[in-house]
């Protein structure tokens, strides 16, 4: 029996002492390799999975890496994640769902363990494919993309945005590589090509393409509804004239307004839920001492809000970090 062999066979965890760091990617490959269904990385920080993503691939090019982070934003911050982390995000648990390519090796931060996301069947029910002669109003779409959090720019030059010049709209679909310019006859789309977003020009025609969402904090009709409901339910009717409320109200983003997910969603869900059953955890010697870090870090910039909250009542509201597992709860209580 090899060693490889008696790892997946382990009843309980083991420990793998002695391992360089170089040798990690490697070793990695040959673990995703032989697993029954997929292997998963779970790496301290961004820095660790990009090293690993990057060497796996030269050891095992037949190796499909899925990359999830976590959002790269402070915890209670004002500023929202970027296009590109979101974008990626959502694009590696669109990802877990297809069938896979090949042997797969999914590489997490412990931050993105750490964090709930949106349903598998919620992701599904978001994405859309289009092709050459499909029908739909470039207002139609426009709309869809700003619901989906698609920011709306002159020139295209990065994942999540996009731009209409009459009759052409461009656009950079999370998980693309490329950006697409889409040319319409009327409401129906004529050509796709992709696009250079460094230079702008055409490459090539495109026979078709899957939307993916830009952002997980959604601005549907049901998922403002909720929002404005729970909003209430949590911090009173007086909370109805905040900034945030009114923003969401009137379907427009607002800066930061995705550390309010558990008030849009009607169901968060650990990312253990998208990876499925028969998955081999390999988890780096750091990540213990980077997920106290990073729970610390929620707390303290929690408190901190709090605090700032008595000087300036209607300036932030923050959720507090238990909110979520009580929204889950009622949810779950709910159900029949």
């Amino acid at each position: 029996m090899t060693d490889i062999q008696r790892i997946l066979k382990a009843k309980q965890p083991l420990t793998l002492s002695g391992v360089p760091a170089g040798f990690q990617p490697w070793l990695l490959a040959d673990l995703a390799r032989a697993a029954p269904k997929r292997a998963v990385y779970i790496a301290p920080d961004d820095l660790a999975m990009q090293a690993v993503a990057d060497a796996a691939t030269w050891f095992a090019p037949e190796l499909q890496v899925i990359r999830i982070p976590a959002w790269d934003c402070l915890p209670y911050d004002r500023a929202s994640p970027s296009l590109r982390s979101a974008s990626e995000r959502l694009a590696g648990l669109h990802a877990l769902a297809a069938a896979p390519r090949g042997p797969q090796l999914v590489i997490v931060t412990i931050g993105a363990l750490l964090q709930r996301t949106l349903t598998p069947f919620r992701i599904r029910q978001l994405v859309a494919h289009l092709a050459p002669g499909e029908r739909i109003a470039i207002t139609k779409l426009t709309e869809q993309l700003q619901a989906n959090g698609y920011v709306r720019t002159d020139t295209v030059h990065d994942a999540g945005e996009y731009a209409v010049r009459g009759g052409i709209v461009d656009l950079f679909p999370g998980g693309a590589e490329l950006g697409l310019r889409l040319d319409f006859f009327g409401d129906e789309i004529e050509t796709v090509r992709s696009f250079d977003p460094v230079d702008q020009r055409t490459i090539a025609p495109v026979g078709s393409f899957t939307l993916l969402p830009a952002s997980e904090a959604l601005l549907d009709a049901e998922s403002i509804k909720r929002f404005r409901s729970r909003y209430r339910e949590t911090f009173g009717a007086t909370a109805t004239g905040d900034p945030l409320y009114q923003a969401v109200s009137d379907g427009r983003r607002l800066t930061g307004m995705e550390h309010w997910l558990p008030l849009f969603e009607e169901r968060l869900v650990p990312l253990f839920d998208h990876i499925g059953g028969d998955a081999l955890y390999i988890r780096d010697a750091g990540v213990t001492g980077a997920a106290q870090s990073r729970l610390e870090a929620i707390r303290d910039y929690h408190a901190n809000r709090v605090q700032a909250k008595g000087s300036d009542p209607g300036s932030y509201r923050p959720l507090d970090p238990a909110t979520l597992e009580k929204l889950l709860k009622a949810e779950r209580d709910r159900k029949p």
